[in-house]
């Protein structure tokens, strides 16, 4: 049987925080889901889980949504990964990101956490920065606006039209990810759109 990935959305708990742009992370998860029929349930790690597979016969797909706040998400994400006996290279982190336009995905593998305090914290507890990150781009905001309130603000009337397709177009690089490799799913999400 192929290994195991865990695919994590970050974002914060609770109604005030479901649809606001910094738990786009955590939406993909619910969009991967809701492709296989599958519902998230409580894990002991203090994560909402689903145990599912790529496609009849595999890989399997650990989908998981942290309960905690994403600053602190490293604790349920280290959590699973030792639970299900995950390494940090079969671990994919998908979440927000500043600094890619809205409607863009970008994927990468370690590096640095570019500010972003989810992934900090996750690579401090798994001890490792080797994981791969499916980057959700929402964009910076105009003007004067704070950035730490803008990516707690709902997505905008313009770009919740859009959201479907943004979420979509994340969950393919997730799937693509897994079944075909890093570079591959770069050379089809980087792309320019036709």
């Amino acid at each position: 049987m192929a290994e195991a990935w865990l695919i994590v959305g970050l974002g914060n708990p609770g109604p005030r925080y479901e649809l606001t742009r910094h738990n786009v992370g955590q939406m993909v998860i619910d969009e991967l889901a809701r492709r296989r029929g599958e519902t998230l349930r409580a894990h002991k790690a203090n994560a909402r889980v689903a145990e599912t597979w790529l496609r009849p016969g595999g890989p399997k797909l650990i989908l998981a949504k942290p309960n905690t706040f994403m600053n602190v998400s490293g604790g349920p994400v280290a959590g699973l990964a030792k639970f299900y006996g995950v390494d940090p290279e079969r671990v994919v982190i998908v979440h927000d990101e500043l600094d890619i336009p809205f409607d863009t995905i970008k994927l990468k593998s370690g590096g640095g956490h570019g500010g972003h305090n989810g992934v900090r914290d996750v690579a401090k507890a798994l001890d490792s920065a080797e994981f791969a990150r499916v980057r959700v781009g929402i964009g910076r905001p105009d003007g004067r606006q704070d950035p730490a309130d803008w990516v707690l603000d709902p997505f905008g009337a313009a770009e919740r039209k859009n959201l479907p397709i943004l979420l979509g177009d994340a969950a393919d690089a997730v799937e693509q990810l897994v079944a075909d490799g890093l570079l591959a799913a770069q050379q089809t999400h980087h792309a320019p759109r036709a």
